[in-house]
């Protein structure tokens, strides 16, 4: 899986994933908001779209931490990978511009080791 050290425990990894699980929770949060923001006002548009991201990690199990990370953040959904591209169904304009931004592609690779 390329995430263990040489003595088998998973060292670095555990150390950065303290810092990008609070990041991540914090980003679920504001999708939450935003989301029910979206149910309680109608006036507040759904534009639902289908966008195509690279993934930045070098291995599989990168790949499959940000693909779940974009399905945890509520408003957005990963629907297939192929490779290094993830497709995402986005709610809305707004949550596919904040896939779009790669902040949460250079976290996840940071997270990896990879950045």
């Amino acid at each position: 899986m390329y995430i263990l050290d040489h003595e088998g425990a998973p060292g670095e990894f555990l150390l950065r994933m303290t810092a990008y699980f609070p990041w991540l929770v914090w980003e679920i949060v504001k999708a939450n908001l935003d989301v029910a923001g979206r149910i309680l006002n109608p006036r507040l548009p759904i534009s639902p779209r289908v966008i195509r991201v690279r993934a930045g990690q070098a291995g599989d199990v990168g790949r499959v931490i940000y693909a779940n990370s974009i399905t945890l953040t509520p408003g957005t959904v990963s629907i297939e990978t192929d490779g290094d591209i993830i497709t995402v169904h986005a709610l809305s304009a707004e949550a596919a511009e904040g896939v779009l931004t790669g902040d949460m592609d250079r976290k996840v690779s940071w997270l990896e080791g990879t950045l």
